[in-house]
């Protein structure tokens, strides 16, 4: 098994056919590499169909397989130009759209003064594909909402709690919910499915016992379902240090959770590694010092990675 058909099992895996998986290679190269590997592996990969690809039983255990092997493959040659001094020094962060705006720019704008000759590339996305960019190595570190999901691969440190808030437009306060059960049906909208924010609504209400409000629109931004609520479309559930700006203008009103509020552990995340990067090491060591300290309650989690 080489790295080249490995990328290419995997891109197939991603794109569920091969077509378009082969957008920047001959179909023909695509093919033969493919069936090159299941003649070394002596197994079937992929089951075909017109509708497209999906992997077998024994292609879905090399598709772990694959992205470790790569991840080590990028972590060796990384480790190798460090030590001979051709190393780029840069760090991919990802991380979700609302934490990067109000945590992580002015920290950012601190490290890179402090480190003028280390690179920064930012990406934004949703959690779950934060999590598949950081498996796959096309981010270093990854700032999100902890899941409770353990993974040996990655390292984990909490930096702090986040609060989620109940928001409601102008008159929204005259017809406040009661209880958990007056507010599941209230109509809300909300992330979609598979996002933090959308796991710990969801869980709010189960942990209760208590069907969930029907979502009557979903939007894959923090800021878009803030501009909805305060138009009147329905309630939210959404960080609060996303709200402050809006709540000033009055476009949207703060309201008491029924019971007891809804919180995310924001995490960073990364890739253990026999040897570090220079310039990620520079990162975790700036994120330890100056990225929202943690109370003293909190001191032991700063050993967690």
């Amino acid at each position: 098994m080489n790295p080249r058909q490995l990328k290419t099992f995997l891109a197939v895996i991603r794109h569920e056919n091969l077509t378009r998986a082969a957008a920047n290679l001959a179909q023909s190269s695509l093919s033969d590499q493919i069936q090159a590997l299941e003649e070394e592996l002596g197994a079937e990969l992929f089951l075909r169909s017109r509708q497209g690809v999906v992997p077998t039983a024994a292609g879905s255990i090399l598709k772990a397989y694959a992205e470790e092997i790569l991840a080590l493959n990028d972590e060796a040659n990384a480790a190798v130009s460090a030590a001979a001094g051709s190393a780029e020094q840069s760090v991919t962060l990802g991380t979700l759209e609302t934490i990067a705006a109000e945590r992580l720019a002015p920290w950012l704008s601190l490290f890179r003064k402090k480190n003028p000759d280390v690179g920064l590339k930012l990406k934004v996305g949703g959690s779950g594909e934060l999590l598949a960019q950081l498996q796959h190595g096309s981010i270093d570190v990854a700032f999100t909402f902890d899941r409770g999901q353990q993974d040996e691969r990655f390292l984990t440190r909490r930096i702090c709690s986040e609060p989620l808030v109940l928001i409601g437009g102008r008159d929204s306060q005259a017809r406040l919910p009661a209880s958990l059960a007056a507010l599941s049906t209230a109509p809300f909208v909300a992330t979609e499915t598979g996002c933090v924010y959308r796991h710990l609504f969801d869980t709010a209400f189960a942990e209760a016992q208590i069907a969930a409000p029907s979502i009557v629109t979903e939007a894959d931004s923090i800021a878009t379902i803030i501009r909805l609520v305060a138009s009147g479309t329905g309630y939210g559930l959404v960080p609060r240090l996303a709200v402050g700006p809006a709540a000033t203008r009055g476009d949207v009103v703060e309201l008491p959770w029924p019971g007891n509020p809804p919180a995310a552990s924001l995490v960073m995340m990364w890739r253990r590694r026999r040897v570090q990067p220079p310039a990620l090491t520079l990162l975790l060591q700036s994120a330890s010092e100056e990225l929202s300290p943690l109370r003293p309650a909190d001191a032991r989690l700063r050993h967690a990675g």
